[in-house]
């Protein structure tokens, strides 16, 4: 789980259960010790994650400025603590978070790790030694006027909030790329189809202009429900009483953590509720599988319009990127579109454990806090890598069969559609029965029965005629 321990040496820790070893080089203390041994579950350690390691560390810096403001802790102290959480918010000393992800306690664990890799870094800088905590210790300095109950929930929403950024650009990039194919392929005519059989004519810069737009109101909506992570409950302590802080030091904290992340975050009015409320984590995670059933629907496109190239639909390629067999030579596969099915997959899984651990909360706590944050953040990465994938590998470089849309559209009755206000319904569904049964053109039958003449004709099926709404009041030929 993590490459710290180098030389084999251990310095001895102590806590409520007795003592234990603990790597000498190392900047985690004893509780951390005892939730590497317990939780060896995912793999997965929270330094996976490094936004949710730099929101910890921003709590805590925020945590220690407003009890130094209000004379708790001493300014060597503060300055200490801050100054090893700067160096924890610039990307320092992650490897020193290795308990796992998913942990009882509510997150004790992860909340002690920062606790104890912020104190003994803290007394380096003072020029002590680590576990000196004699100077400056993981709980009374470094988790003054903090629960794990307030800090942890506070700083998995910051590390979301800082996070999501990462996503939204994803989804640009993806929507813009799905604008480019749509400008590149709005002159291609093709077929529409619904429930896979052959509907009205359509360009395909229609369709890759729909792949885009539904793509952009998820972007619109995440970014929305973003903000409802802003209200946290730091202050709040163990259940949201405040208990063992100041009266002024959760808006003070909430002042510091705002200027500090550079995001306004709120302090919520009922801290009791806050404390135990899931909501917003599964209003997110809703939106990140509603933002996966779409992708994945794109991504089923996408290779029904690619399959073949002789015995499928044909109408569009994909990049090549690997050969798609160990026994049928010159077989290649959807692979992008295909792993991007499986993220969806995955990240709709994830909302269900989401929703299940949301609803299991107790009083005035929910215990499986770490399993919720686990999964979204896991959703967001993986999201935002199958965007990322799915824009440079597949979308920039497919290519339309022009030739295989247009003799679609030739060889369908499904142009008849768009001759039924000239025709009348009943004139057109047999039009369009004897275009089945025979083979022949919709059009060749329409002009040898003298239902409309040429220029007429024409003039209807026009590719601009048959795509978008016409004015119905300049037809030169009523229905029957």
């Amino acid at each position: 789980m993590t490459q710290i321990h180098l030389s084999g040496a251990y310095r001895i820790e102590h806590d409520l259960l007795g003592d234990k070893q603990v790597p000498l080089e190392a900047y985690w203390g004893v509780q951390t010790q005892r939730a590497m041994e317990n939780f060896n579950i995912t793999g997965v350690p929270i330094s996976h994650y490094p936004n949710l390691i730099k929101a910890l560390a921003m709590v805590k810096k925020a945590c220690a400025m407003a009890n130094h403001d209000l004379g708790q802790l001493s300014d060597e102290q503060a300055d200490a603590i801050c100054m090893a959480c700067d160096e924890i918010i610039d990307g320092k000393h992650h490897e020193h978070f290795p308990v796992d992800m998913i942990q009882g306690g509510a997150g004790t664990s992860t909340n002690m790790n920062a606790n104890e890799v912020i104190a003994n870094r803290a007394l380096e800088l003072m020029g002590h030694k680590r576990a000196e905590y004699q100077y400056l210790h993981p709980n009374t300095h470094v988790n003054m006027a903090q629960s794990t109950n307030d800090v942890y929930p506070t700083a998995v929403r910051l590390g979301m909030v800082l996070k999501h950024k990462q996503l939204v650009v994803a989804a640009k990039q993806l929507k813009a790329a799905f604008d480019v194919k749509s400008e590149e392929f709005k002159d291609i005519l093709k077929m529409g189809r619904t429930q896979l059989q052959d509907a009205v004519p359509m360009s395909m810069g229609q369709e890759f202009r729909a792949f885009a737009t539904t793509i952009g109101e998820d972007i619109d909506r995440i970014q929305s429900m973003i903000d409802l992570l802003k209200e946290i409950n730091l202050g709040g302590t163990a259940i949201g009483t405040g208990i063992t802080a100041d009266s002024r030091y959760a808006p003070l904290a909430v002042k510091h953590l705002s200027d500090i992340c550079g995001h306004q975050m709120i302090l919520a009015t009922d801290l009791v509720e806050a404390t135990s409320d899931m909501g917003a984590f599964v209003i997110l995670s809703g939106a990140l599988k509603r933002l996966a059933i779409k992708l994945s629907k794109i991504c089923n496109d996408l290779r029904l319009l690619s399959s073949g190239p002789k015995c499928g639909f044909n109408e569009i390629n994909l990049p090549e990127m690997q050969p798609g067999s160990s026994i049928m030579p010159g077989k290649v596969n959807p692979v992008i579109p295909e792993a991007v099915n499986q993220v969806a997959f995955h990240v709709i899984g994830n909302d269900l454990t989401v929703s299940m651990a949301a609803e299991a909360g107790q009083l005035q706590l929910n215990v499986m806090e770490p399993v919720i944050v686990y999964k979204i953040l896991q959703s967001i990465q993986d999201l935002t890598n199958a965007m990322t994938m799915l824009s440079e590998k597949c979308v920039k470089g497919i290519t339309a069969n022009v030739d295989v849309c247009r003799a679609y559209i030739d060889n369908s009755i499904g142009i008849v559609t768009a001759l039924n206000p000239y025709l009348g319904y009943e004139n057109s569904s047999r039009i369009a029965k004897t275009a089945l049964l025979t083979g022949r053109r919709v059009v060749d039958l329409v002009l040898e029965e003298g239902l409309m003449d040429h220029e007429e004709l024409m003039e209807l099926l026009k590719p601009e005629n048959m795509i978008a709404p016409i004015d119905m009041t300049a037809r030169t030929r009523k229905a029957n």
